[in-house]
């Protein structure tokens, strides 16, 4: 065993430990964030930790990899560390690729309003109504498949058929009201357990129905997606 030996070792026990703690940040984030243990901003902030703790231990891994010290314990803090900084950049990068806009709707001329779900958005960073052109037209760029529903059955029918597509996709009901043709839910994000709100309207439209949805978080500039993705299942769901 060489004098250089012990430290090589070391180099490669620290970056096992400190990819971990950024695999940890990166677990903890999301449900602590749901759990109410910390704040959302908090749970980015940790997010942005583990990118840089990932990529410490994993550079601390290749160095101990090149100079030979414990071979089996740098490749897991290169593997540790990699992961932990991949996961939250590709975060990033599909942030950065989407709009900075958090509502989304079918119909972007006359957006359906919220109405029973208005006393659940008190406090909510993100108002009910909605930008206006400039949001409208962020979102045709950026989703341009997002268009109302035409349902080849009467509104009573319809409402039927939308209300179980809500119900399958694990909505929570907040509101439904056939005379009027709207239905109010929310859902909630899986890993950071974020709320957000949807509005679905269902109009006669010449034999059959025409549904519009609309889906806004409460919190957040943008969605990275969420919202449209989440239109995008309604819809699937209601077709299928």
């Amino acid at each position: 065993m060489t004098e250089g030996h012990p430290a090589r070792s070391a180099i490669a026990v620290v970056a096992v430990v400190v990819s971990a703690a950024a695999v940890a940040l990166l677990l903890a984030a999301g449900p602590g964030t749901r759990l109410g243990l910390w704040t959302f901003g908090t749970g980015f902030q940790m997010l942005r930790f583990a990118v840089y703790g990932g990529a410490a231990g994993a550079v601390l891994a290749l160095v101990a990899l090149v100079a030979g010290g414990r071979r089996g314990l740098a490749a897991l803090g290169l593997v540790l560390g990699l992961a932990a900084a991949a996961v939250p950049w590709q975060l990033q990068r599909s942030a950065r690729s989407k709009p900075p806009i958090h509502d989304i709707s079918t119909d972007t001329d006359n957006p359906p309003p919220f109405v029973a779900v208005a006393p659940l958005r008190r406090g909510a960073s993100n108002p009910m109504e909605y930008g206006g052109p400039e949001i409208a037209a962020q979102q045709r760029k950026a989703y341009p498949d997002i268009a109302p529903a035409a349902v080849p059955l009467p509104p009573a029918q319809a409402f039927e058929r939308a209300l179980r597509a809500a119900r399958a996709l694990g909505f929570e009901i907040v509101a439904a009201e056939p005379a009027e043709g709207r239905i109010e839910a929310t859902d909630t994000t899986r890993w950071f357990g974020f709320k957000d709100d949807v509005v679905i309207r269902i109009r006669p439209d010449g034999a059959g129905s025409r549904v519009d949805v609309r889906s806004v978080s409460r919190v957040g500039r943008g969605d990275v997606g969420a919202n449209a993705r989440r239109i995008r299942s309604f819809l699937g769901a209601l077709r299928g």
